[in-house]
């Protein structure tokens, strides 16, 4: 060291100018560590509903596979608010037949899509109960009705359509009544259902979907 020489430090210009650096990378870090975790949410609750819809639209094709055409019943009817239908327990032991009920209601204040089932019938009496229970429930359901409810989930609309006569319908117009016999029960179920549900926005999944069930009994699988 040359005689006379001191060593130098940091100018408070540099220390501040340093300080100022670490601070904006440590903006950018936290930036990017917040934008993958929303990132990560979103995908999680993408998935999340995603795994609900392909639920609920699975049972829903399971309920029309189901339908099970009874005498003096009616195995299918939708009347633009709520859709009942009449199918086979889900037991492997014949438990009698179940009334299924789908519907959108506003539940505080959130307009949902709902699903009602009644507890296995064996006689005319009890599923004459139930069918008239499921288009009370659709409506202005008590506590006794809510029992049987299970909310899906948010849903800004709904629309049915049945497949006659090599056109897709509106079921109210098809002037459908009730059936005298099994046969006349079966010939009441269309060649295929569509469902049209409409998501709300601002979620994860939004926008239109379309569901088309095709009556195995009519020729074909299901789709």
């Amino acid at each position: 060291m040359r005689p006379g020489a001191r060593s130098r430090g940091f100018t408070l210009v540099e220390l501040l100018v340093a300080i100022a650096a670490m601070g904006l990378m440590a903006l950018l870090s936290w930036r990017g560590l917040d934008g993958m975790v929303r990132a990560q949410e979103q995908t999680r609750a993408r998935g999340d509903q995603l795994l609900t819809l392909q639920t609920a639209l699975a049972q829903w094709s399971a309920d029309l596979d189901a339908l099970q055409p009874l005498p003096h019943a009616m195995p299918l009817d939708w009347d633009g608010q709520v859709l009942r239908l009449t199918r086979r327990g889900s037991a492997l032991v014949d438990e009698g037949a179940i009334v299924v009920a789908w519907t959108r209601r506003n539940v505080q204040g959130q307009d949902l899509w709902l699903r009602w089932q009644s507890p296995p019938l064996r006689t005319r009496a009890q599923w004459q109960q139930a069918w008239l229970q499921a288009a009370t429930w659709a409506r202005n359901p008590g506590e006794a009705e809510r029992r049987g409810e299970v909310a899906l989930f948010p849903l800004a609309g709904w629309r049915v359509y049945y497949y006659r006569g090599d056109a897709w319908t509106n079921p109210m117009s098809s002037g459908d009544t009730p059936a005298d016999s099994a046969v006349a029960a079966s010939a009441l179920i269309p060649d295929g259902v569509r469902l049209q549900i409409e998501l709300p926005p601002g979620q994860a999944l939004a926008g239109q979907i379309t569901r088309d069930w095709i009556n195995p009994r009519k020729g074909g699988g299901k789709t």
